[in-house]
């Protein structure tokens, strides 16, 4: 399907933007989604990653509908409005990721990126009871005082108002346990979601083995849970969200490299 017609307004507005910034997000974003296809945190054509484009707060980048995360490029990415117009590519987003990422990022200027999945671990543990994070692992403790479960689920997310219900459930958290549903990974960039996507990942996995073992599991005391979370918070200054998500480059220009194009 092609992007609908731009008036002129939107055009102007669009050639103001800095496209070298505008395209290395896309570059970023398209390497996302194949890491994430790689390592089986997708599924199928559904889940969405969205980001908002640099410089703006009235635009972001999705992905189309009808694309496996292992299809998505640099160029395939959508630029949309929060209105539903396409102002850059070809298709349309899925309706749950209009109505769920646009109101996100309208209501909630702090989330330049938006990440949403299925991935099996963490979503295994918004299916059962009680807090899903045992905040007994090292990797867990990187989530520690930054999370919530959205314990409201309403099915599938096919209006504004369930946009703005899921926005408005978020406070103050990084990390939402979408109740019966999957997980939404909130970041102030790109890098700092993918980092945040994928150990929480490993932490929902570690923990799901440990419990499989059928013996106790035991958290670290909450004075040590605490200092560690800061810890990581700074980890000697680093840019180790930044240095991962050059990593996944680096492996795509190696598997994938069309991922740029």
């Amino acid at each position: 399907m092609n992007a609908p017609a731009l008036a002129p307004p939107t055009i102007a507005r669009l050639n103001d933007l800095d496209r070298n910034a505008v395209w290395q997000a896309r570059v970023d974003l398209a390497a996302c989604f194949r890491m994430a296809a790689k390592l089986g945190l997708h599924e199928g054509i559904c889940n969405h990653f969205s980001a908002m484009v640099p410089g703006r707060d009235d635009l972001f980048l999705v992905n189309p509908d009808g694309w496996a995360f292992s299809e998505i490029t640099a160029s395939r990415l959508l630029i949309c409005d929060f209105h539903r117009n396409v102002i850059s590519g070809d298709g349309q987003p899925e309706d749950t990721a209009f109505f769920i990422h646009a109101r996100l990022h309208m209501r909630v200027p702090r989330a330049r990126a938006a990440f949403h999945t299925h991935m099996p671990n963490a979503t295994a543990l918004t299916m059962v009871e009680g807090e899903p994070m045992v905040w007994a692992g090292q990797s867990a403790l990187k989530f520690y005082g930054r999370t919530k479960v959205d314990e409201d689920y309403q099915g599938l997310a096919l209006d504004e108002a369930e946009g703005d219900r899921i926005a408005a459930a978020l406070g103050d958290a990084d990390i939402v346990f979408m109740r019966h549903h999957g997980v939404m990974i909130l970041g102030p960039t790109i890098a700092k979601a993918w980092d945040d996507l994928y150990y929480l990942e490993r932490a929902a996995e570690v923990q799901r083995l440990a419990e499989s073992t059928g013996r106790r599991v035991v958290p670290v005391p909450r004075e040590i849970a605490e200092r560690t979370a800061e810890q990581m918070k700074h980890e000697g200054g680093r840019p180790s969200a930044d240095l991962h998500l050059e990593s996944i480059k680096r492996i795509c220009d190696r598997e994938c490299p069309e991922f740029r194009q």
